[in-house]
């Protein structure tokens, strides 16, 4: 496989530490708030990237934390913690605020076909580590203690600037105008580790420390979590492009002056969603969510469709026109594998090993999310038989998680018990969706046309349509169904 690195800024063959095995590690939200679909584009690329990692053969260890302290809102060491500010937002305790959003991020992953990562950790959960690893920083010179906090010192570290070819302004989220300086600093880039004196009197969450009662500073974490449960070694760490500075950035300063040697052997980021005003942000305009999209009518998985025909280090623009597109993409795609049949077919083992390979090398190729939905058209127009077909689309939804072998078999159903709901009168056949009042209308359209009396079919018709009942004539009678 082949991947962009955005630390060397290249397209390189993927290699690991341990030959077969990753280590890998995906930033997790911050549980103040719902997350925006925009956010979970990210965790959808790196869900198929993890899924197509296991389907070439590697075994993969995936990481995630559970930001529920210590991330303040200017992305850096200003602003109020959020998860402070989510919990004056409902009256609630922080920990209450976590719970919740962490379940629902997680029902969320759930509805789009996310796997839960096989580590979850929240923050809270390994203070004592974090104070462990902020000690030996002391220790080894790396950081210092000033005004009651720690802060790492960036001046010690021979490159502290790895992402530098992103754009300045869309990265550096915490340097903004009105920023009040923090004199504390001895460089303008250095980071807290731990604060020992809160930025408001009533911050919730406080631990004992060497250096008195505090918090952790956010970036402290992720590098914690990933040495403890990863290893001194990781090989793929993940998340959205904003996260690249300043928090991927102190995350490789800190884990590094740690550790002694280079930490993380491949770094992949994924560009923003926006909207046609911009950047999508929980703070502007509509707020996005999960369960905005199903209130609406569209199945979560149309929108992870949507996100898969686009490559991930591209802007993806959300317009309710792009989504329908995509979600009449989506339910076209399962119509056509749902007519599909032999199910109990022998499979042509040499050609579906032929499609495999092709799709390995072109998802491969920088996960060419777009590049594999071509696959599966491939499959449905390829000379081969309907068992084979089928065998290989289920292959292939191992890695994009479409459903599209259950959504295909539901419809079935569905059409099945549309046909059961018939009626009948002298003859004349309705099939519909089990609606006694629209199929009366149907037979009633019936028997005026048989007497001649097209004005009055028409109206019915009219009518019919209205409602959002399209007819079509069959032989012996019509079939009706809802648009």
């Amino acid at each position: 496989m082949y991947l962009y690195d955005s630390a060397t800024h290249k397209k390189e063959e993927f290699r690991t530490h341990t030959p077969g095995r990753v280590e890998m590690y995906t930033c997790g939200p911050t549980v103040y708030h719902f997350a925006h679909i925009g956010n979970l584009r990210s965790y959808i690329m790196e869900d198929v990237l993890e899924k197509f990692l296991r389907y070439e053969g590697y075994e993969v260890d995936r990481v995630m934390n559970i930001t529920d302290v210590g991330h303040l809102a200017s992305d850096a060491d200003t602003g109020e913690d959020k998860m402070l500010k989510g919990a004056k937002r409902e009256n609630k305790s922080v920990m209450d605020i976590a719970k919740f959003y962490t379940d629902a991020f997680f029902d969320d992953c759930a509805k789009l076909n996310i796997k839960t990562p096989d580590v979850v950790q929240p923050a809270t959960g390994l203070i004592d580590e974090f104070i462990r690893v902020v000690s030996v920083l002391l220790d080894k010179g790396y950081a210092y203690v000033a005004g009651g906090n720690v802060y790492f010192d960036t001046s010690k570290m021979e490159r502290y600037y790895v992402f530098n070819d992103h754009d300045e302004e869309d990265l550096a989220v915490g340097v903004r105008e009105g920023v009040e300086e923090d004199r504390n600093k001895r460089n303008r880039n250095d980071f807290v580790l731990w604060f020992t004196k809160s930025k408001f009197e009533d911050q919730a969450l406080k631990w004992d420390s060497p250096w008195g009662v505090g918090y952790p500073g956010w970036h402290i974490e992720c590098s914690c979590i990933s040495m403890k449960y990863n290893g001194e070694y990781l090989d793929l760490h993940c998340g959205g492009v904003d996260n690249a500075f300043p928090h991927h950035t102190n995350e490789i300063a800190q884990s590094e002056a740690y550790l002694g040697h280079p930490w993380c052997g491949h770094w992949f980021h994924v560009h923003h969603l926006n909207t046609d005003s911009g950047k999508m942000s929980k703070s502007k305009g509509e707020f996005l969510t999960v369960s905005l999209l199903e209130e609406k009518g569209y199945d979560p998985l149309a929108y992870r469709f949507f996100c898969l025909q686009s490559h991930y280090r591209k802007g993806l623009v959300f317009s309710w026109e792009n989504l329908d597109n995509a979600a009449g993409a989506y339910d076209k795609l399962i119509k056509r594998i749902a007519a599909l049949t032999g199910e109990e077919g022998e499979v042509d083992e040499t050609a579906a090993a032929r499609f495999k390979e092709k799709f390995l090398a072109q998802v491969g190729n920088d996960l060419n999310t777009s590049m594999g939905i071509t696959c599966l058209y491939d499959v449905l127009k390829a000379p081969v038989g309907d068992a084979t077909k089928r065998a290989v689309l289920a292959s292939f939804d191992r890695v994009l998680s479409l459903s599209l072998l259950e959504k295909a078999a539901a419809l079935r159903e569905k059409e099945a018990a549309q046909a059961k709901t018939a009626s009948s009168s002298g003859g004349f056949t309705v099939q519909g969706e089990g609606d006694p009042a629209v199929d009366a209308l149907v037979l009633q359209r019936a028997q005026a046309k048989k007497a001649k009396d097209f004005a009055e079919a028409d109206r019915i018709r009219d009518e019919l349509k209205a409602q959002g009942i399209e007819i079509a004539d069959v032989p012996g009678g019509a079939v009706w169904k809802k648009i």
